[in-house]
């Protein structure tokens, strides 16, 4: 199985508190998931434990109590702030209120959280962000307030911050597929990137799709040998003699292979179909950079032409000695200062990005490398029990039926 230590390993945090004291470490855990409230309000909270030598923070250990929203609010921080850098993804929010607050749903979200913030904690550029800071060791009071406080984009609920996110990706996926034509860049290596991540997305929604049936079929294959154990039992029980003892043995086989099947697809179900969900909602977070990267290109281009406007209107009102140049030339600064910081936001999110695909690339290999062959070893294993179990009856239902 990947746990959370072993996924955490993968992603490239930081050094644990073991590490020597010279070498700076950050490390999170998101740890006893309690339900707090009744009804509508019920919510769950988490202990959020961070261990770190950084001399920025309030000491060795600290531990707080964090809730969904609270992560929700950390990655819409980063995400407004840090333009150009894949923000990690949220594992998601279910919409179903009999799955909420099920043992499987709620540890399946807190290995996604601890994931998440320790994949911030260990990047080189958002590990030094005050929000993680303020995330990792305010107290409740305090986070509850600056969730208040927000306004603007921070203040929409995280449904309407999930369909922004949405909203964001059909319109990077519409671009891609040719469906509209805004101001875009003339960059080939740009071109590949958005047809490479669109293809990414499709490929790994459909791997998880049909991850999520092969749990499905050991669930219901453990179900179903349940079942059959049991009326394999009772049929047993009604006969004699060495029938009897095969029939009862083969429904006690029936209901051990039974359990196998359940544990395998609860494993299957955290080190396969999640890692692959995992990667679709980060392909997703991607698409929004490059939203936000288009976006800035297209501020970056509509400044230029706007700036040149003005230039030729100045130069007219120079022409003609008109009393209105010294506004026209405060204007023009103004505006041209505005263009170069448009300009060098637009140069920082190329940079980043190229950087960020490179980093992306380098952790979907190791990620990808640890679901498949964590998958492979649990079918492995698991059909070598099957074997083994049915192979062991063998003898005795063979003498049941030459006698």
């Amino acid at each position: 199985m990947i746990n959370t230590e072993q996924q955490r390993s993968a992603s490239g945090s930081s050094q644990s508190p073991r590490s020597p004291s010279s070498q700076p470490y950050l490390s999170v855990s998101v740890t006893d998931p309690v339900k707090l409230g009744n009804g509508v309000q019920a919510y769950i909270s988490y202990r959020v434990i961070t261990k770190t030598n950084f001399p920025e923070y309030q000491g060795p250990e600290k531990i707080v109590i964090r809730r969904y929203s609270d992560f929700v609010w950390l990655r819409d921080r980063l995400f407004e702030k840090y333009k150009g850098i894949f923000i990690p993804p949220l594992p998601e929010k279910s919409a179903v209120e009999k799955f909420r607050f099920s043992a499987e749903f709620i540890e399946m979200r807190r290995q996604g959280l601890d994931l998440f913030v320790n994949r911030i904690a260990s990047h080189p550029e958002l590990q030094q962000s005050e929000d993680l800071k303020t995330f990792l060791q305010a107290d409740e009071e305090t986070m509850e307030r600056l969730r208040s406080q927000d306004t603007g984009y921070f203040k929409k609920k995280p449904a309407d911050l999930m369909q922004i996110f949405k909203d964001v990706q059909s319109k990077v996926s519409d671009v891609v597929l040719g469906k509209e034509k805004p101001v875009e860049e003339s960059n080939p290596e740009y071109e590949k990137l958005k047809h490479y991540i669109f293809e990414l997305e499709n490929h790994l929604a459909e791997a998880q799709k049909h991850a999520y049936r092969l749990v499905k079929r050991h669930r219901e294959l453990g179900e179903s040998l349940s079942d059959f154990g049991k009326a394999a039992k009772l049929l047993g029980a009604c006969e004699g003699d060495a029938l009897g003892k095969a029939f009862s043995e083969l429904g006690m086989k029936s209901e051990a292979l039974s359990v196998k099947l359940q544990r395998e697809a609860h494993q299957l179900l955290m080190n396969f179909e999640e890692p692959l969900k995992d990667y679709v909602r980060a392909v997703q977070s991607i698409k929004a950079t490059i939203a936000e990267r288009a976006n800035a290109f297209r501020q970056q281009c509509e400044l230029a032409e706007t700036m040149k406007l003005k230039e030729i209107n100045l130069d007219k009102l120079m022409l003609i000695r008109s009393d209105k140049v010294g506004e026209a030339e405060i204007e023009y600064k103004e505006l041209k200062a505005e263009s170069e910081d448009s300009t060098r936001r637009f140069e920082t999110i190329v940079r980043l990005m190229n950087e960020e695909v490179v980093r992306f690339q380098e952790q979907k290999t190791l990620d990808m490398g640890i679901a498949f062959h964590n998958f492979s070893k649990g079918q492995a294993r698991l059909a070598s029990s099957i074997a083994d179990a049915w192979r062991t009856l063998l003898p005795k239902l063979e003498a049941c039926s030459s006698s």
